[in-house]
């Protein structure tokens, strides 16, 4: 599947979710059995661990369908940067998109400066991406756009794979792209 396709079936799932409100992925016995040897996942998703965010049920995928990487604020470090890599090179995903979302916890906590504990990591790396932005939504979207730039800057092997952004507005189930 190119990036082009898998962004066609994100796009489609994600109007399907908005529209019917519910999940519409395939988690039968039959897919388990087919995909017990190994995945073939059509896009990589990195978002935000916030338990409001279901990436699956976003997108109306089902098992083996998305490689899904969640990280609070969805911010970029080292370790998911490989496992994107590992995706992209092992399982030969085309697109990897970073999915914001609005009333983002990490975000919030990053623009009221909230730097204690090791949240301090997390809000660091989202102030840096935001800079003095204190809208939320503007803020979610710049955190994102920084995570799309940074796997853009350090795939390694990456010039066929495609990267985008998006948010998700948990109130309305609604995906705005960026791209």
């Amino acid at each position: 599947m190119t990036a082009e396709e898998s962004m066609k079936r994100l796009r489609e799932g994600a109007k399907r979710y908005e529209a019917e409100s519910a999940y519409s992925g395939d988690v039968s016995g039959d897919v388990r059995e087919r995909t017990a040897d190994g995945q073939h996942p059509f896009a990589t998703v990195v978002t935000c661990s916030d338990s409001r965010v279901i990436p699956e049920a976003i997108f109306s995928c089902g098992i083996g369908d998305i490689f899904v990487i969640r990280t609070a604020g969805s911010v970029i470090g080292a370790h998911e940067l490989a496992s994107i890599e590992y995706a992209a090179h092992h399982l030969h995903v085309p697109l990897t998109v970073v999915l914001g979302h609005t009333h983002c916890g990490a975000v919030g906590a990053a623009i009221a400066g909230e730097t204690e504990g090791n949240i301090g990591v997390i809000t660091q790396a989202i102030r840096e991406a935001i800079g003095e932005e204190t809208d939320p939504l503007k803020a979610t979207k710049r955190n994102a756009e920084n995570s799309v730039r940074r796997i853009q800057e350090n795939l390694q092997g990456g010039e066929a794979h495609r990267v985008c952004g998006a948010v998700y507005d948990i109130e309305t189930g609604k995906v705005v792209w960026f791209a």
